[in-house]
């Protein structure tokens, strides 16, 4: 059991818990900033996360959903106040309704986790501020402390695992909600440079081109909210295939660490597909997590079914080998 201690103080509105893992603090971090991992132990036994969305940066934001036994979902958010990479991160954490918009019958939580070196490998505390006395009884009544306990139980067996997680493994991609895809992959590159390797056009003609034999014939990428861009892909005389292109808007962009953008394939009916991406960085590289939003469970699932996540591994293995040159 990795909780050493778990006090309240009533009158200072606070919870604090201590619990020590026997893994460095970059482990440790690793095993929060990644949604993979952190949807392993954050719920208690029996109502497991599923994070929609998660920004460990300044002024970013996550969104996760606990399913419970009976199927019912709770939902919630972190907005992130502070962030000092690999030693600490602040967030508001409270619950929403489905829709997103904040619940009026529950309160938030100011939260800081701590992360520090011992000499056996690392320490968590979490310090919990809580509105007022009647919002810290709620949650206490509600079992917070022993929901708490329960979820970082769960840690020790997340963080042993030095493989499924590490850089260079094939990218994963998980069904989240009715309607989209998380596509996951650590890139081994850092951040400033997995960022620029998507917004250059000399270096994203040199490994977003897809299978070998094609090449993008025109390359228009965005670096603003609000600007389009299109990419046309053309295979190589005696390939397979044919030229297809793909275009959208860059609705948002906070470089070097999200973007959000609506993107559609040119002669394919239908709304536009909803792609936001996140660029962490974590122990060994950046880690790259696409959420696409699709209009239907059944155009999720047909686009899948067209190999696509295959034919993004290849192209993130040649981004690996370009960043490594």
């Amino acid at each position: 059991m990795p909780v050493i201690s778990v006090t309240t103080d009533s009158e200072r509105l606070t919870m604090n818990v201590v619990a020590d893992f026997p893994v460095p603090v970059r482990r440790l971090w690793d095993a929060y900033a990644d949604p993979r991992q952190i949807e392993r132990f954050w719920g208690p036994p029996g109502y497991p996360a599923t994070f929609t969305r998660h920004d460990l940066f300044p002024g970013g934001r996550s969104e996760y959903f606990m399913t419970g036994p009976d199927g019912t979902r709770s939902f919630c958010f972190w907005e992130f106040l502070a962030v000092e990479e690999g030693h600490s991160f602040e967030v508001q954490d409270g619950w929403t309704a489905e829709d997103g918009e904040p619940s009026s019958d529950m309160p938030s939580v100011r939260v800081l986790f701590a992360f520090d070196e011992t000499p056996d490998g690392s320490r968590l505390t979490s310090s919990a501020t809580f509105p007022s006395s009647e919002a810290m009884g709620k949650l206490v009544s509600m079992g917070v402390v022993e929901g708490t306990k329960a979820a970082m139980a769960q840690i020790d067996q997340v963080v042993s695992d030095l493989v499924t997680f590490a850089p260079g493994r094939a990218l994963e991609w998980t069904l989240i909600g009715d309607d989209r895809v998380r596509i996951t992959r650590v890139l081994r590159g850092t951040l400033q440079q997995v960022w620029h390797a998507h917004h250059d056009s000399e270096l994203i003609r040199r490994w977003m081109y897809g299978p070998e034999g094609w090449s993008i014939s025109e390359c228009t990428p965005a670096v603003d909210g609000g600007e389009h861009y299109r990419y046309v892909f053309e295979p190589s005389p005696g390939v397979e295939g044919r030229t297809f292109a793909i275009g959208g808007e860059l609705l948002e962009s906070v470089p070097p660490r999200r973007e959000v953008s609506l993107e559609s394939m040119e002669g394919i009916e239908g709304p536009p597909a909803r792609n936001v991406q996140t660029f962490i960085p974590v122990g060994g590289g950046t880690l790259l997590s696409l959420v696409i939003t699709y209009a239907s469970a059944e155009q999720r699932d047909m686009v899948l079914g067209t190999g696509m996540t295959d034919g993004m591994e290849i192209t993130y293995s040649r981004l690996e080998n370009v960043l490594a040159r």
